[in-house]
């Protein structure tokens, strides 16, 4: 049986934004996803485990 390894994904998009705490909906409408808040902690940045979106605090 092989191993597969996952490799880092790439960003979908980079998004700068103002705030530590983001809402992400993957766009919205049909290629969309659930509403999730995502916040940075004290980070400079943070991925949305659903479609990958990088937002990035200015």
């Amino acid at each position: 049986m092989s191993k597969t390894h996952s490799q880092p994904r790439e960003p979908f998009e980079v998004i700068k934004v103002d705030s530590e705490t983001v809402a992400c909906d993957g766009g919205g409408g049909a290629l969309g996803h659930p509403r999730v808040y995502l916040s940075m902690e004290g980070k400079s940045e943070v991925t949305c485990p659903y479609c990958s979106r990088l937002y990035v605090l200015k």
